[in-house]
């Protein structure tokens, strides 16, 4: 399995490569040492790559700054010298963290901790191959945003809607509070379990508990009254009005 190493510290690079190769399912096929460079490369690249060792304080500023350019869907290990504040954020969106310095005990953890992650997904793969007709209910269960040096977790239940405003997504939560997250719209639809979330237009994807109520709007659309207080009223586009109003009536889930 290919892997990519961020790590500005070449010295700390050529270890970790070493650690990382002592397993021979593992080839380490690039290090690069800052956030433009990882920018760069994943945009062309992160297909033929299986697995990411990700340094957080790079010669360029924080790596979580390339979530910002790219949506990142290869796996993730951390590697950080943080305060356990962080450690936790990260470990709970994660795949895992290791600490510096590097000990070949822990890096030999988190390359297992991924394997058994890739076969739990293969042979959910193959499941499917052989059950067809079986559904999967596997969503994403929290997201990251980052607030200044700060990784803060906020659970999708507790998620009343997302929102796009000049070409930045934002949380807004049940408690009334807003954070960026630096995902697109198609990836957070994709993430969320579309019993529980519902894209009304280009901008918003609701949650079903959010709703109050709706009434008729002009030119077909229909609006939303919300639980939470929003600058511009929430709108269904025209042609996802029928579609909007089943989804209502198949109920919501229970709150957890």
């Amino acid at each position: 399995m290919n892997v990519l190493i961020v790590e500005d510290e070449k010295y700390t690079a050529q270890l970790l490569k070493e650690l990382i190769e002592n397993d021979p399912d593992f080839l380490v096929t690039n290090i690069l040492g800052s956030i433009v460079e990882s920018v760069q490369y994943l945009n062309k690249h992160q297909n033929k790559i299986d697995l990411i060792f990700l340094d957080i304080q790079l010669e360029d500023g924080y790596s979580f700054e390339i979530f910002k350019h790219i949506d990142i869907t290869t796996p993730v290990i951390f590697c950080t010298a943080y305060d356990e504040f962080t450690l936790q954020a990260i470990k709970n969106n994660g795949i895992e963290y290791i600490l510096k310095p590097f000990q070949e005990a822990d890096v030999t953890n988190a390359l297992n901790k991924f394997k058994k992650l890739v076969g739990s997904i293969q042979s959910k793969s193959m499941n499917l191959v052989m059950n067809p007709f079986q559904k999967t209910d596997t969503y994403q269960e929290s997201f990251l945003t980052q607030i200044r040096e700060k990784t803060i977790i906020i659970h999708t239940k507790d998620i009343a809607a997302f929102i796009l405003d000049h070409e930045t997504v934002y949380i807004y939560t049940f408690e009334g509070k807003k954070y960026p997250i630096f995902k697109n719209m198609d990836y957070i639809e994709k993430a969320c379990d579309p019993k529980l979330f519902f894209r009304i237009n280009r901008q918003m994807l609701i949650n079903h508990h959010a709703v109050l109520s709706i009434q008729d709007y002009f030119n077909r659309k229909v609006s939303i009254q919300l639980k939470i207080e929003l600058l511009e009223k929430p709108i269904v586009s025209r042609l996802k009005v029928t579609a909007f109003k089943e989804w209502l009536e198949r109920g919501k889930h229970k709150s957890s």
